[in-house]
């Protein structure tokens, strides 16, 4: 199995993130609802349009089995760019072979010879599998000052 940076406008990863994206969202821990086809068709030229936004895939022959996508961020404290990784999913048949860890170890190259100063990610609660892998990969809970507690991540939907 080999991993690749995804070019958004090379046919083959296109159709890559769409199938695997397409999964994703039908998983319980992609929110358990198709994506609408609206999404689907604009995604890849919207990921191009992003000047930050990197995405990888890994490939079983010419199979697309796991995506990592990740779009870049801004630390005010440390007055660098970082990476946020918003996607990682890996398809129910290849689990459990490391294909995250991987993945995680190639954008964490990227990001160093990038520039970048952090790795960030957001993990449901009851992810435990995933939390694990994160863990693996050297991830922990964010926090300035242990006394106030880990930070959580919130959200406002605006349309």
């Amino acid at each position: 199995m080999g991993i690749e940076i995804a070019d958004y406008h090379n046919t083959r990863h296109r159709a890559g993130i769409v199938k695997l994206m397409a999964a994703y969202a039908l998983d319980p821990m992609g929110g358990g609802e198709a994506l609408p086809e609206s999404v689907l068709t604009k995604l890849c030229d919207a990921l191009a349009a992003e000047s930050g936004a990197v995405s990888l895939l890994v490939f079983d022959g010419d199979d697309a089995v796991g995506l990592l996508t990740a779009l870049r961020g801004f630390s005010t404290f440390k007055c660098q760019p970082l990476l946020n990784i918003h996607d990682v999913m890996v398809l129910p048949e290849h689990r459990g072979q490391g294909l995250s860890v991987k993945m995680i170890a190639v954008l964490e190259a990227y990001a160093r010879k990038s520039g970048f100063c952090k790795l960030t990610l957001e993990v449901l609660a009851n992810n435990v599998r995933a939390q694990r892998v994160y863990q693996h990969c050297g991830f922990a809970p964010y926090e300035l000052d242990p006394s106030q507690g880990a930070a959580t991540f919130w959200q406002k939907v605006l349309n």
